[in-house]
C-alpha cells in the first residue's frame, strides 16, 4: 500500500510537471509566431545603385527623409569616428539625429577636430594620442569635419531623421532593410555630386529597386 501511495504521488507530480512544460511550450510558440508576424510586416528592403554617367559612386548616403508624426530613438551605444594615420575613419558616417559620436585620437600626434557646420558647429581644440572627445548631434544635416593641425584631413557626418539609411559600397550598391509600408522621400547625398530626391512608395512584402544617376 505504501508503495502504491508513493507511485500515485510520483504520478501526480509527473503529470503536473508535464502540464506545466506543455503550457509553457505553447506560450513560447505563440510568442514566436507573434514575433515572426511582426518582423515579416517590416521585412521590405529598398535596394539599388548610385552612380554618375560614368562610374558607380562609393560612400554615397541614401536615406528616407523625415516622416511626419514619427520620431525615432537614437542608439544607446555611441559610434566611432577614429583618427588613424592622419585620416578620419570612416570618411563618411551616416547617423540618426541624437546619436553620440566618439572621436578618439589613435595617432602619435595631436589632433584638433572641428566643424563649421551651421547646425552642428563645434571645436574640440588640440588633444593628444589616446584621448577621446565626444559630441551628440541633435540637428539634421551634413557636418564636414576638418583638423586644425592637419588641413589635409577631412570627413563627413551625415545626420538624418530616420533610421532608414545606408551607404553605398565600391560598386555603388546600397540596401535599406525593414522599411514599413508607406510613401516617402528617398534622398541621396555624395560629397562630389548634387543631392537628389525621389518620391517612393513601399509596399508590404515587396522589395523596391531604386537607382540614381547623380550629376
Amino acid at each position: 500500500m505504501i508503495q502504491n501511495k508513493h507511485s500515485s504521488a510520483f504520478g501526480l507530480i509527473g503529470s503536473s510537471h508535464f502540464k506545466f512544460i506543455r503550457k509553457n511550450i505553447a506560450k513560447f510558440f505563440l510568442f514566436l509566431g507573434i514575433l515572426l508576424v511582426y518582423q515579416s510586416a517590416y521585412s521590405t528592403s529598398i535596394k539599388g545603385k548610385i552612380r554618375t554617367k560614368y562610374e558607380p559612386l562609393n560612400e554615397a548616403v541614401v536615406y528616407i527623409e523625415k516622416i511626419e508624426g514619427k520620431t525615432f530613438s537614437p542608439p544607446e551605444k555611441p559610434v566611432i569616428m577614429d583618427q588613424i594615420d592622419l585620416t578620419f575613419i570612416p570618411h563618411v558616417l551616416p547617423i540618426l539625429v541624437g546619436t553620440t559620436v566618439i572621436f578618439p585620437n589613435s595617432d602619435d600626434t595631436r589632433h584638433s577636430v572641428f566643424s563649421a557646420s551651421k547646425t552642428n558647429k563645434f571645436d574640440f581644440g588640440s588633444y593628444a594620442q589616446g584621448l577621446k572627445k565626444k559630441m551628440t548631434f541633435v540637428q539634421p544635416g551634413v557636418v564636414p569635419l576638418l583638423c586644425h593641425v592637419h588641413p589635409e584631413m577631412s570627413a563627413f557626418i551625415v545626420v538624418v531623421e530616420t533610421p532608414f539609411f545606408s551607404i553605398t559600397d565600391e560598386e555603388g550598391s546600397f540596401q535599406i532593410k525593414n522599411v514599413p509600408p508607406g510613401k516617402y522621400k528617398l534622398t541621396v547625398w555624395h560629397e562630389w555630386a548634387k543631392t537628389k530626391t525621389q518620391q517612393i512608395t513601399v509596399l508590404e512584402h515587396q522589395d523596391l529597386s531604386v537607382n540614381f544617376i547623380l550629376d
